[in-house]
Parts: C-alpha cells; sequence; structure tokens
C-alpha cells in the first residue's frame, strides 16, 4: 500500500496518526540527537563476528528456540512483500532473519542482518530501538526514522517479555516503504504473544497452570490468560492476557493467593483437575467476571495441593510474599463449567432437535465421525460436548478446535504441533498440539470449513494412519481419538470449488446431522427458562423469568445469532432486570431492539411489496385498473394501523415501548394516533 507524505510531514510518514504516536516519534528522534547521532551521516556497519554471534544466541537460547518456529509461520503470512522478520536479544541486536530473496540485499545496504544492533543509540529512531526504549510495540515509518539512510524502510516491531514481564527481545517485520499496511503491526504483536506463551508454558511446565478466558471458545487460543501456581497454591506469574483479564500489572498480583484471584480453594481447582483432566470450571475474578478455566498439572507421585516445588518457589520473584491459599470459610467447590451437557440438557422440547439427538445418540459407543452442521450459533460446541460427555471417552479430554480464530498458517503449529528439536539452538520441549492433547478422548474442529487445504492434507493423513507428526519432527506419534466436526459452510459447494477435499468431507462424514435455527424452533419458552435458571446460579439476583410481552416478542424475531444472541440477550437483560422480578421490554439491550425494529421495518417493505406484485398481476387480468390503484394504498394503510394498535395494546399504551419496538419515531405513532381521532 503506498502513502503520499501530506504537507508539512516528513517524507513517507504515515499520514493521520494520532498525537500519541507522533510524541512517540518525536521523543525517539529527541533521543537520537542526545546520542550524538546525525540524521544525514552513514553509520559504520559492522556485524559481530559469526562466533560472538553464536555467544549471544547461546545466551538467548530459549528466546531463540520458542521463536524460530513461529518466525517461520508469520513468514508465510508475509511471503513477497517485500519484507523480512526479524529477532532481536533485548539490547536490540539481531539475532535471526528471515526475509524475501529479493528484498534481503536491499537490507544488508542498510544493515538489517543478523549481528547488528538496532538500538537507537546504533541506529537512531526504529521500530526495534524505539519498542525496546518505549517499552511499546511500534511502527516506524519511511520518513519517521532518524537516519536518512533508513527512510526506505517500514518496520513493525513489538517486545518479547519473559514469564516473568521482563523484555528480553523483539520481533519485527521490515520491508519496503511501499508494501507498508496497516494490519501487519497486528501480525507481529500476535505472534510475539505466541512466543511469550510458549516460553511461559515451557517455564511454568512442572507447575499447576490455569487457562482462563470470559468466552469458552478462546480456552485453548492465542488470547487465553495463563497464570501459574506453586504446587502449594502460591501464585508464581501470568501472561499479558491474564494481566489484562485481571486488570492488575504482575508486581500487584505476587503477594495474591489463588482464592484472592479467581474465588475458589486451590485445593478445588486441583481436585478437578485431577479427577476430570481438561474438563472446564467456572470461576471468579477479582472484579466480579465470571470467566471459564481449565486447569493443568503435571501429574507427580504422590502430588497434593499442599505439596510445594522447591523448583517453583525458586522461579518467583519474590519467594518469601506469598500468602496463604488456604480456602475461606464456606468456600465451595469449584462449579463445573456450564458447556458440559448431556443430551438431556439439549432436548427441550423441540420435535427437530430431538430427532437429532436420537439419531447422535445410536453412534455413541462407535467408531463413527460425527459432522454437524448448521448456521452460527445454533449450539454446535453444546451438541458435540454432550456427545463427548455421553460416550466411553467422557473421563479423556474434550478439546476444541477454532479453525475460523486463528490466522491460517497458525492453525498446523496449533494443531499439529511441533518440536524444538527440529530446529537451531531449540531444546527440552516443542509445542504439543491439540491432537495429541486429545488423546484417549475428543477433538472437536468447529468451522472445519475455514481449514486451509494444505491442513486438509496433513489431518487427512492423521485420520488414517491414527498418527501425528509435528513440525520439524520425523517420530509419529499415535492418537486414539474420536473427531467431531461442524461448519456452517456448504461442503459440497466447496469440494466442487475445489476450497475442500472430497476425500476428507468422506472421511469426516460418518454421520452428518443439521440443528435447526432458533427461530424455526418450537421450544423457544423451554430454552429461555433454562437459560435464565442457569444465569440466576451463576449472578442469584437476576430474574429467573422474563414479561410475556418480551417472549412474544422474542418469538418474532429472527435470531440471526441463534442460541448464542439469545444467550447474550438475556444475561445483558439479567443484568440491567437485577432486583426485578422479570425482564422487561425496558431491560433488553437497545442493539437488540434497533435491530429487531430493522427487521420488521424490512418485513413492511417486503408486505408492500407483496401487495404491489399481487395488485400489477391483479390490474393486467382487470379492465377496472382505477379502482385495483386506489385499493392498495388503502389496504396498506390498514395493514400498518393494525399493526401499530397491536403493538401499543402489547405494551398498554405505552408509546415509547411501541414506538421503540417498532423502529418508529414517536411523532409516527403520535400522528396516527391524532388521525385514529379525527375518524
Amino acid at each position: 500500500m503506498n502513502h503520499r507524505p501530506a504537507a508539512g510531514h516528513p517524507a513517507g510518514q504515515v499520514v493521520g496518526q494520532p498525537a500519541a504516536r507522533l510524541d512517540v516519534i518525536a521523543q525517539a528522534h529527541a533521543r537520537s540527537r542526545d546520542f550524538g547521532l546525525h540524521a544525514h551521516e552513514a553509520p559504520d556497519f559492522h556485524p559481530l563476528r559469526h562466533t560472538q554471534l553464536q555467544d549471544i544466541v547461546e545466551r538467548n537460547q530459549s528466546l531463540y528456540s520458542h521463536a524460530l518456529p513461529v518466525m517461520e509461520t508469520l513468514h508465510a503470512q508475509i511471503v513477497d512483500t517485500q519484507s523480512m522478520v526479524l529477532l532481536t536479544d533485548s539490547n536490540g541486536v539481531i539475532l535471526h532473519s528471515l526475509g524475501d530473496s529479493d528484498f534481503v540485499e536491499k537490507a544488508r545496504r542498510v544493515a538489517l542482518c543478523p549481528g547488528v544492533s538496532w538500538a537507537e543509540a546504533d541506529r537512531g529512531t526504529n521500530a526495534i530501538g524505539t519498542a525496546l526504549a518505549d517499552g511499546r510495540p511500534t511502527v516506524v515509518h519511511g520518513g519517521e526514522h532518524f537516519l536518512h539512510a533508513n527512510r526506505v524502510l517500514s518496520c513493525s516491531c513489538a517486545p518479547i517479555a519473559d514469564p516473568y514481564g521482563h523484555t528480553i527481545g523483539t520481533l519485527d517485520v521490515s520491508g519496503d516503504t511501499r508494501g507498508f499496511h496497516k494490519h501487519t503491526l497486528a501480525l507481529v504483536r500476535m505472534s510475539a504473544q505466541i512466543i511469550e506463551n510458549h516460553l511461559f508454558a515451557n517455564q511454568f511446565a512442572d507447575a499447576v497452570r490455569v487457562r482462563f478466558h470470559a468466552r469458552a471458545e478462546f480456552i485453548g487460543t492465542l488470547f487465553e490468560g495463563l497464570a501459574a501456581f506453586s504446587r502449594d497454591g502460591c501464585f508464581l506469574s501470568a501472561n499479558r492476557s491474564a494481566l489484562f483479564q485481571f486488570g492488575r500489572p504482575l508486581a500487584a498480583l505476587e503477594r495474591l493467593p489463588f482464592d484472592a484471584l479467581f474465588g475458589a480453594p486451590f485445593s478445588a481447582l486441583v481436585s478437578e483437575a485431577e479427577h476430570a483432566p481438561g474438563e472446564c470450571m467456572t470461576l471468579t475474578l477479582p472484579s466480579g467476571v465470571r470467566v471459564v478455566a481449565r486447569a493443568e498439572c503435571r501429574a507427580r507421585p504422590a502430588f497434593s495441593a499442599g505439596a510445594s516445588s522447591d523448583h517453583d518457589r525458586d522461579r518467583r520473584r519474590d519467594p518469601g510474599g506469598c500468602a496463604s491459599a488456604k480456602a475461606p470459610a464456606g468456600a465451595g467447590r469449584v462449579r463445573p463449567e456450564p458447556h458440559a451437557v448431556s443430551f438431556a440438557t439439549l432436548d427441550t422440547g423441540d420435535a427437530r432437535m430431538a430427532e437429532v439427538l436420537r439419531r447422535v445418540e445410536k453412534i455413541g459407543g462407535r467408531d463413527i465421525a460425527l459432522l454437524v452442521l448448521g448456521k452460527t450459533g445454533t449450539g454446535k460446541e453444546w451438541l458435540a460436548r454432550a456427545f463427548h460427555y455421553e460416550s466411553p471417552r467422557r473421563a479423556a479430554p474434550f478439546v476444541a478446535v477454532n479453525c475460523a480464530s486463528l490466522p491460517d498458517t497458525l492453525i498446523e503449529a496449533e494443531l499439529f504441533g511441533y518440536e524444538d528439536g527440529a530446529f537451531t539452538g531449540a531444546r527440552k520441549r516443542g509445542n504439543v498440539g491439540k491432537i495429541v492433547q486429545a488423546d484417549g478422548g475428543t477433538l472437536f474442529l468447529d468451522e472445519i470449513g475455514d481449514m486451509p487445504l494444505a491442513q486438509q492434507v496433513r489431518l487427512m493423513r492423521v485420520l488414517q494412519e491414527r498418527a501425528v507428526v509435528p513440525l520439524g519432527g520425523t517420530r509419529a506419534i499415535p492418537v486414539d481419538l474420536r473427531i467431531i466436526c461442524a461448519t456452517h459452510r456448504n461442503l459440497r459447494a466447496m469440494i466442487d470449488a475445489g476450497t475442500f477435499r472430497e476425500d476428507l468431507y468422506y472421511r469426516i462424514n460418518g454421520l452428518a446431522v443439521t440443528l435447526p435455527a432458533l427461530c424455526e424452533r418450537s421450544d423457544l419458552p423451554t430454552l429461555v427458562e433454562r437459560m435464565l435458571l442457569q444465569q440466576q446460579r451463576e449472578e442469584p439476583r437476576t430474574p429467573s423469568r422474563v414479561h410475556r410481552d418480551v417472549l412474544e416478542l422474542f418469538g418474532r424475531c429472527l435470531w440471526p445469532g441463534n442460541l448464542r444472541q439469545l444467550s447474550n440477550v438475556l444475561r445483558t437483560a439479567g443484568i440491567m432486570a437485577e432486583g426485578a422480578h422479570a425482564i422487561g421490554i425496558e431491560h433488553l439491550p437497545e442493539d437488540f431492539l434497533e435491530d429487531h425494529a430493522a427487521a420488521q421495518r424490512r418485513e413492511l417493505d417486503g408486505q408492500e411489496a407483496a401487495f404491489a406484485v399481487e395488485d400489477d398481476a391483479a390490474l393486467r387480468a382487470q379492465s377496472t385498473c382505477s379502482s385495483r390503484s386506489a385499493e392498495r394504498p388503502a389496504r396498506m394503510t390498514e395493514w400498518q394501523a393494525a399493526l401499530i394498535e397491536q403493538t401499543l395494546t402489547r405494551h398498554g399504551g405505552n408509546i415509547s415501548a411501541a414506538s421503540r419496538e417498532l423502529g418508529l419515531a414517536r411523532n409516527t405513532v403520535y400522528r396516527y394516533l391524532r388521525m385514529r381521532g379525527a375518524h
């Protein structure tokens, strides 16, 4: 993407930048001048000798080995864009680079190569040095570089922190200014977070780790929070996502016990992890936000909640500062996560849903793949979890992967895993993929239609051979699992278009079932009742029922988001109605009411169009066109009047509520009333 410089800005500067960003660049330029650099000078570019560079790589071996596979994935996403991926240490020295061959030579002219320091003191304002100095992800584009020699570059860089929050290096994408894209920094930040999460898992492999997020579908993804605890419940560390969810810096969490962070006793968490490995539970953050969580702890002889780990204690930054993790008086057991449903839970009186459950139940103990079809939000994962719960594999892990939530090139690493030993400087352990995690249990591949073709081939091989070879590995790992796939896409049409493999389709399609959309189901009142009861267990002050007019409104909705939308609407409305006897129209989210009103307006327009078509046909069949022409607007007026009348009656004459539901201005409703009074 080309950018034309704006008047008054240095050539190549990104136009329309916020003042805060311009201030960061201005401060970086001031530091560059303080270092004694001159914008027009040609600095001496002498990279470190090979042995010196190797020494630095050895000192940063953990960072290096965990970053390499992520760099390869990131490079695959930006290939052929005249750019390269760079890894540096905490001093800004480039440790490794991957780039398009036609850009590497240009990069060497400005010493963008391993062994060269890109700290601000050496290269002036640049994304690597400025990100290290500022401690935040940074973009430096074209003329924003301090040295004129570097103004041919556009660079996006994110710092990489170790599991204790210390910056240990950076990940950077640098390229030709003409190829600048505003989304590059987002890719770099995501990739840096992947590296940090891998470092976190490696550092605390023997600790008790908690994966959590407010949304269940984000567990096991890049966006999950990670918190580590010693064997006696002392807090060790947390990743960036966890700190964001806690709303506190790492230093503020160090002295807090587990129950203060998650609202439950540590012993209950460990018990859940031991007796139901891989299952989720509901915990409560200090802010009151409820999160879905999964605990992981490596099995040890005579392991118990009170057994401490000297290794974990040595790793803490403040070994003596941990408060007791004993449960508060009256604290209850950690509640199982509500998504662990059964067939009985899902059978709420709809005939189509009952037939789906009957068919699925028949293959429970047999090695037949299940393919769940249906629109977004119809409950595909709920059905998959119920199928797992009702199967002989219920004691083993249920592992869910949303193929649409990850960038294409990250799916491979997440699904199949990789071996650190396959990369230069790698050691200890690699990343265990989701397939291996699901060994003995169930692997749920949601939105399988979004899986890239290359990964479809690898998945097909795994299903055929019942073994997986991690990226960079040579040894096949045997796996025993049940696979459930789901999608809202038309896979047969994708096969015809060449975007989905036919052989994989027949492998995953042992039994295909289609979940009905919410607007097609007959059990809406029961669904609302069950969702509210579940919500009340979590939020006791929320109502357990809705007013009759709300239920009538729900019955007229199209529900494009299906069950997920209904659940979210009820959750928000329940919070708004805390202390009330029932949820009323006034408690419903405004955007939901606006969407419903817009849908009604479209229905009105459709009715009018239908009348027009009907009348046009009649006009062609009859010679008395004048009488029919007068009839159509009269009929439309009557229909609109009846709709307004019904809505007003339903709301007890409340004009504000009626106009909000109809999507009409209150003046329009008042005008109707005046017209009615005149007649």
